[in-house]
């Protein structure tokens, strides 16, 4: 894991799409967040996807090369679906579309998740619980199941999202990708700070170019 690189960006209102914005090119060169296993368990603990004591275990006890081949399991996935995606992007999602979502949903058909009755904690009575709640939890029981999670940020983008306002950033030479849940959807970069300064100043030196 190279640790000069910048930290892996969450900018898409959707953990599918930030999925893919783990190969991207925040400061002019590319950067790869997924070229090993220890990236792979690096993203999704910034990600939030699997537990903090899964990751520690599974990188704990994971044979060698393992996490690495787990580690391309996740890019090739990755730009898999990219390509579905940009295909589709920008329009809403129609049922013909299903017939594409076969690698997706054989993936999906791998999990083991299942749940469990939990009591909630919470000062409002005597013994601290409040009430009870459903869990959803699963079962790791190989290094690959941690594309599990992924894939499921992938099917809730796919049913939840309307993927005619899933977009890709307009600077130049980004390649990030988010879904613009803003009001009237007119969001046109990944990050304003950044893509969108820099189309300010781009603007900025073209005036002044032509009024020289």
């Amino acid at each position: 894991m190279t640790d000069a690189r910048p930290p892996a960006m969450f900018i898409a209102d959707a953990l599918g799409l930030d999925f893919l914005n783990s190969v991207s090119v925040p400061l002019d060169v590319p950067v790869e967040y997924l070229a090993s296993g220890e990236d792979l368990i690096a993203w999704l603990r910034q990600a939030g996807l699997v537990p903090a004591s899964v990751l520690d275990e599974t990188l704990a006890n994971a044979g060698p090369g393992e996490l690495d081949a787990v580690a391309a399991q996740a890019r090739a996935l990755r730009e898999w679906f990219r390509g579905f995606v940009r295909e589709h992007r920008g329009r809403r999602l129609d049922v013909q579309a299903v017939a594409r979502l076969e690698p997706l949903n054989r993936l999906l058909a791998r999990d083991e998740g299942y749940g469990q009755v939990i009591a909630v904690s919470g000062p409002e009575s005597d013994d601290g619980i409040t009430g009870l709640q459903w869990a959803p939890m699963r079962r790791w029981r190989s290094p690959d199941a941690l594309l599990l999670p992924i894939a499921q940020t992938m099917a809730e983008l796919l049913t939840s999202a309307d993927f005619s306002q899933v977009k890709a950033c307009e600077g130049p030479a980004c390649t990030l990708l988010f879904l613009d849940r803003t009001r009237g959807h007119k969001r046109r970069w990944c990050n304003m700070a950044v893509c969108g300064n820099r189309a300010k100043q781009a603007a900025h030196r073209e005036r002044h170019t032509q009024r020289s």
